[in-house]
């Protein structure tokens, strides 16, 4: 078995709704794919502020189409509640 059994293992402990969350909603990678996308025509860039622009430029058009929500958020929200409900009372207490 591979280092990381436990790790996966554990994902799959969640429900399906969360779960569906999770490998769906890689922001970050996501992100890094879109901005290699509205930048791979430019070989290369004239100085770094024109680097910066255009990445700049390339996270606005990106963040225009995050308006959708979550499926069945709702019952995701329900099952993030059940299994966290120590950590979101804390942190609703330290608040």
């Amino acid at each position: 078995m591979g280092r990381n059994w436990d790790e996966l293992t554990t994902f799959f402990n969640f429900p399906l709704e969360i779960r569906a969350i999770i490998y769906t909603t890689n922001i970050i990678e996501n992100l890094n794919g879109k901005i290699r996308k509205y930048t791979k025509n430019q070989m290369s860039f004239p100085t770094d502020q024109a680097l910066k622009k255009s990445v700049y430029l390339a996270i606005r058009q990106i963040t225009k189409k995050w308006t959708r929500p979550i499926r069945n958020w709702g019952l995701s929200f329900n099952q993030f509640m059940i299994i966290f409900a120590d950590r979101i009372n804390n942190a609703m207490n330290n608040t």
